[in-house]
């Protein structure tokens, strides 16, 4: 078992690929769907991740994909399952297990991510489904006094179920401790409260006997709050996230897979490759972005099929700038290259 998880570890953190997070709630998704001007259906969120799955060039990119349940069931227009349809193109399916954070008991305005209820057995199906992999994020708010240690303790305890859980079935956890971006809070601040977050996990993880070789670390970069009035700068961003995890993740763990979080499409990029070329790391260093790889597609795609095209070369366009920042040879100059060759 011990190297099946290590094997599917290492693939997902390929040297130039990563993961797409195709892994929204129905909810989610619908309000995306909303925003680009598309009719929230089943239908329309099956299309448009058919559109991404079925991308030419894209899995030369793209190591895995979380999926969300209902798309883990859900299959081509021409009948093949979207595992099926991942598999044989060389790219490794997940799942999102957690069912979603909610208000933590006797903590304000904080919140716990559920979902241990019946996760061995589920873990189980999916795994016969064709996943590997699977995720589940702990989301951590932040201002002058959150989060508080209880939040930070019992995020990180269920965090660890879930990963002892999937190890246990044979499938390699992602840990997502998400450090959130909104607030006025300094750089300063998110770098101590990340430190803390991953302290705890990591204390848990050991506790709880998680294999680390087994499985990959899903953190935020560290970024000052959205509202903050002082901003970093890209170089700062690398530097600082580099130095918190340095601090607090182990060299077992074989990599680290960041979200792309509120971030732009290049600005998420652009750091990424930032920290790849900041010399060689404990842990390979990688991506896992959702928003950060669909975005582009999305807003082209708009639901009209007449413009599949169009919203795939977005997505491809992303995917090899990521892949490229995966290596430290992303340039501002690629971002160029998909208006020209138009």
């Amino acid at each position: 078992m011990s190297d099946e998880l290590r094997e599917t570890a290492a693939a997902l953190v390929a040297q130039g690929k990563g993961i797409l997070a195709a892994d929204e709630s129905n909810g989610t998704m619908d309000k995306r769907l909303k925003a680009a001007g598309v009719e929230p259906s089943e239908e329309m969120r099956r299309s448009l991740r058919e559109l991404l799955f079925t991308t030419e060039g894209a899995a030369q990119h793209i190591s895995g994909v979380i999926l969300y349940d209902e798309t883990f069931r859900q299959s081509t227009s021409d009948g093949t399952p979207f595992p099926q349809l991942l598999q044989d193109q060389g790219v490794v399916p997940g799942i999102k297990v957690d069912t979603g954070a909610k208000p933590l008991a006797g903590a304000e305005e904080e919140k716990i991510t559920e979902g241990l209820d019946g996760l061995r057995e589920r873990l189980a199906e999916y795994y016969d489904g064709g996943a590997r992999f699977a995720k589940w994020r702990a989301v951590i708010g932040i201002d002058d006094h959150r989060p508080s240690r209880y939040c930070i303790h019992v995020n990180a305890h269920a965090l660890a179920r879930y990963a002892a859980l999937c190890q246990e079935a044979r499938i390699v956890p992602i840990v997502e401790p998400e450090v959130l971006m909104d607030g006025v809070h300094t750089i300063d601040r998110a770098e101590s409260v990340s430190e803390a977050v991953l302290a705890a996990v990591f204390d848990e993880l050991r506790e709880q006997r998680v294999l680390l070789e087994g499985m990959l670390l899903k953190p935020n970069m560290v970024l000052a709050g959205y509202d903050c009035s002082d901003q970093p700068t890209d170089d700062v961003v690398a530097e600082r996230t580099l130095r918190c995890l340095r601090r607090r993740v182990p060299a077992a763990v074989p990599g680290i897979v960041f979200l792309s979080g509120g971030q732009s499409d290049e600005d998420a990029t652009t750091r990424l490759n930032l920290m790849n070329q900041m010399g060689p790391q404990p842990w390979e260093i990688s991506f896992s972005y959702g928003r950060g790889l669909q975005a582009a597609a999305l807003t082209t795609w708009q639901g009209n099929s007449d413009k599949l095209a169009a919203a795939q070369a977005q997505y491809r366009h992303r995917a090899k700038c990521t892949g490229a920042a995966r290596r430290g040879e992303y340039s501002g100059a690629m971002e160029r290259e998909l208006a020209t060759s138009r």
